[in-house]
């Protein structure tokens, strides 16, 4: 059994909005990244060394730090300061920063903290600081077990993010993808999981099956994926938290990507038949199905919208592979896309705005956004080959996989997770410990 969620109690000190001069501007990637200081949280020596004991880390306060600060670095929308330039200790910065001190290394917002290990408890007080203004912006606390200390980093992130850039973060989440191994002609594919960082990664799967588009439930930790049994199709519900497995159905055709919706009370598929590949929802409750489009073209890749009311899909109903929005209950059907190319794997974004998608355009392959009426069509990334799009909760950042070529033997070949933000900027590497496929980012698990 896999038992991820140990509980993390936040006590309120203070939110504070007086006349913070700190601005923080989303819209425009990592042009300006806003200089932030992240101090060492402080920690008493008889603290440390029973953490010492129980996490085998040298310094829990530091390391919490760097959880934080990393994440910051790879928003694209921070540039945390060298540690090396810090003039004031962690503990007295904790009380009362000088600010002079922190303006001087250029810093306009500080992050300062403290942890206390008490009756097998951890606890993490932090504090923003605007160093411009002189002021206090926040102050939180937190109380967990020792080992959710990741965690604790994470969540002091978005609550940080939150603060500076007025939308909620996406640091307390985990991503679930396919682990790949092996020679191009002959891939183990396993299920894993990790925290969105690269750490903390767990393997659900043997790797004796073959597995295909895992997608989280909106609502909980609970996985939707496709899984060959004995070459048959099914269609599987696992919840992460307690390793507990079901199959959703057998399926005698061909069986595409299957998704929740909103509620997560369904599940929405394409679902082949006689040659013809048509959409489908279950009622996870009951399990009926009901048949959402009938149409001699191939329609597949449904998403919902975050409210319930539309679904996204891609369909071929007009001679080439486009991307088409309907009303729930399949009415309504209007295509939105008609740039020159062929367009798949649309993903509504969980603000509602924009729809994400891949698209194939002389030989190669695009990962962009459109809204849902189909205008302002922007492509982000290209590349030889990438395709499977999705959202970070707060739909500001998307992750994908991106394959690169390999010879006539299937040498050289590599399937690789990425993530770039909304503007265009920022796009990076996401650390696995194998090749990865299908990424599917989780809601915060911190809600």
């Amino acid at each position: 059994m896999i038992k991820y969620f140990k509980y993390i109690i936040i006590f309120l000190f203070s939110i504070t909005h007086a006349n913070a001069l700190i601005e923080v501007d989303i819209t425009r990637g990592n042009l300006n990244p806003l200089p932030i200081a992240v101090s060492p949280l402080s920690i008493d020596s008889n603290s440390n060394e029973a953490l010492q004991k129980t996490l085998k880390k040298k310094n829990i306060g530091s390391e919490i730090s760097k959880v934080v600060e990393n994440n910051l670095q790879t928003s694209g929308l921070f540039n945390p300061l060298s540690k090396d330039a810090f003039l004031q200790k962690p503990d007295i910065a904790h009380l009362k920063p000088r600010f002079e001190d922190w303006s001087l290394i250029k810093a306009q917002a500080l992050i300062t903290g403290k942890v206390i290990y008490k009756n097998e408890k951890l606890r993490v007080e932090f504090r923003l600081w605007d160093v411009l203004a002189g002021k206090e912006m926040m102050a939180l606390a937190f109380t967990t077990v020792p080992t959710n200390w990741r965690r604790v980093g994470h969540i002091i992130t978005d609550k940080v993010y939150e603060r500076l850039t007025g939308e909620k973060g996406y640091f307390d989440t985990r991503i679930i993808y396919v682990s790949e191994e092996g020679p191009k002609t002959k891939r183990i594919k396993k299920l894993a999981i990790m925290d969105q960082d690269g750490f903390n990664t767990k393997y659900l799967t043997l790797g004796n099956e073959l597995v295909l588009t895992p997608r989280f439930n909106p609502t909980n930790q609970m996985v939707t994926y496709l899984s060959y049994f004995r070459n048959l199709p099914r269609v599987y519900l696992l919840d992460i938290e307690t390793g507990i497995q079901e199959v959703v159905g057998d399926f005698p055709g061909m069986t595409f990507a299957p998704r929740f919706s909103p509620n997560g009370k369904k599940i929405i598929m394409s679902f082949a038949m006689d040659g013809n590949s048509d959409i489908y929802t279950m009622d996870l409750e009951n399990r009926v199905v009901e048949r959402i489009t009938n149409h001699p073209s191939i329609d597949t890749s449904p998403s919902y919208s975050p409210d319930g009311k539309y679904i996204c899909f891609n369909s071929d109903r007009s001679g080439y592979q486009q991307i088409y929005v309907m009303k729930s209950d399949g009415t309504k059907v209007k295509r939105i896309s008609f740039g020159k190319g062929l367009y798949g794997t649309p993903v509504w974004s969980p603000r509602g705005d924009l729809i994400a998608f891949t698209k194939l355009h002389k030989g190669k392959f695009y990962i962009g956004v459109m809204r849902t009426d189909g205008s302002g069509e922007r492509l982000l990334t290209e590349n030889f080959y990438q395709e499977a799009p999705s959202w970070s909760p707060n739909g500001r950042v998307l992750i994908f996989y991106r394959e690169t070529k390999s010879d006539s033997e299937g040498k050289g070949f590599s399937a690789k997770l990425w993530s770039i933000d909304l503007t265009g900027y920022n796009e990076r590497l996401v650390d696995t410990e194998t090749d990865a496929s299908d990424p599917s980012w989780s809601s915060l698990l911190s809600n």
